[in-house]
């Protein structure tokens, strides 16, 4: 059965592994439900996960497609990625909408992060016309010095739940003009979205196993995306604890390990800013997306000369923020992405309390009404946080 996973409507989606140019169900007991986490009711895909098999299947399909591949000219290589460039700006709204219903975020953002893969790829199409190596002179009148550019074989690439469709655009597009073969493993919260990517480069006409989808736990894969012989690089975004693991490994291997993991982002407003300008990058970094990016603004250091200012400032334009449906147009905030990052949030806080922190604004679920079954949370503001604190 060929997947849906570009519905936006109730139905439920079936979701299968893409490995060696087919559509195929994953190996593992395993079974993945992806939900609306403004309503936890809505199921909007299921799929058999992957498991160590699968990966291994992929692995083998991606190493007996990256001879052709490579030897496939980059211009033509940039004519496929930028089909699907074209084919994803047509269909731009609709995966923004599934992107919305899956992730949480809302539609302007998701929209917006729409926008930027597609640009990303466009990049790298137009790439296929730019490869090119360097020449250098020489000492001796006889000889020419280059260097030619060839890819390095089969990568993984492992992306989040934060940004589903950007953050595999920017990395997939340039391994692919590169003339890499990919195994690409993306969060199992998001798996529509991942699917429905992996078929417009499909329909583009990529060829057969230059670009594989495992869906599911990274804990029933293992290791094998970094540790197989036959992978030559990993491209990795997310947590600072597999972060480490994958770089760990890699280094082992002498392999290109390329990571990116958490941060605690301030933003250092002084006494000489412009505190208007200040505070809409404030408010975007801090609360867009929920604050659930690592570029995310957690933390403001104010000079004392402006902070009572612009706390007043800040907290005059939290308490405008809408929480809902990020598919309301009224909305400002969508939900944390799920139940453990939900409780992820209402831990802080509480940690944060019990720190001696003073709350300013929030700290609360949001449960009532049309918050019963989604993961909402109040935005939150915490002052005089020692910077000794956990928080």
């Amino acid at each position: 059965m060929t997947p849906t996973a570009t519905k936006t409507t109730p139905e439920v989606s079936i979701l299968k592994q893409f490995i060696g140019g087919k559509w195929v169900d994953g190996s593992s007991n395993r079974d993945i439900v992806s939900t609306n986490p403004a309503d936890n009711r809505q199921v909007l895909a299921k799929l058999k996960g992957a498991d160590k098999t699968d990966v291994l299947r992929a692995i083998e399909a991606a190493s007996k497609a990256f001879p052709a591949w490579k030897a496939t000219t980059p211009p033509v290589r940039g004519r496929i990625l930028m089909k699907a460039a074209l084919l994803l700006r047509e269909r731009k709204e609709e995966l923004a909408r599934l992107m919305t219903l899956e992730q949480g975020k809302i539609l302007p953002e998701a929209l917006g992060e729409m926008e930027k893969g597609i640009t990303l790829i466009e990049w790298f199409a137009g790439e296929g016309l730019r490869l090119g190596g360097i020449t250098q002179p020489s000492e001796l009148a006889r000889n020419l010095l280059y260097t030619t550019r060839h890819p390095l074989g089969v990568v993984s690439i492992i992306t989040p739940w934060n940004f589903p469709f950007a953050i595999p655009a920017w990395k997939i597009a340039p391994a692919l003009i590169a003339g890499n073969c990919v195994i690409f493993k993306p969060a199992s919260l998001v798996p529509a979205l991942a699917v429905a990517l992996v078929k417009v480069f499909e329909e583009a006409g990529l060829p057969a196993g230059v670009l594989n989808l495992v869906l599911g736990a990274g804990s029933a894969m293992g290791d094998i995306l970094v540790e197989d012989p036959r992978i030559k690089a990993v491209s990795f975004t997310g947590s600072n604890e597999i972060g480490k693991r994958i770089h760990s490994i890699g280094g082992v291997r002498g392999i290109k390990v390329v990571c990116e993991m958490g941060g605690k982002n301030p933003a250092v407003i002084w006494d000489d800013a412009d505190l208007e300008l200040a505070l809409g990058g404030v408010m975007k970094g801090a609360f867009g997306s929920t604050g659930q990016r690592c570029t995310a603004t957690s933390r403001l250091i104010l000079h004392d000369a402006i902070a009572d200012t612009f706390l007043k400032m800040l907290l005059a334009e939290v308490a405008k923020i809408k929480v809902g449906n990020g598919l309301d147009k009224a909305t400002g905030m969508g939900p944390a992405v799920d139940e453990s990052q939900l409780k992820t949030d209402l831990d802080y806080i509480a940690i944060g309390k019990k720190e001696g922190a003073k709350l300013l604004c929030g700290g609360n679920r949001l449960t009532e009404g049309e918050f019963a079954h989604g993961y909402f949370v109040e935005p939150t503001v915490f002052d005089h946080v020692d910077p000794k604190s956990r928080l």
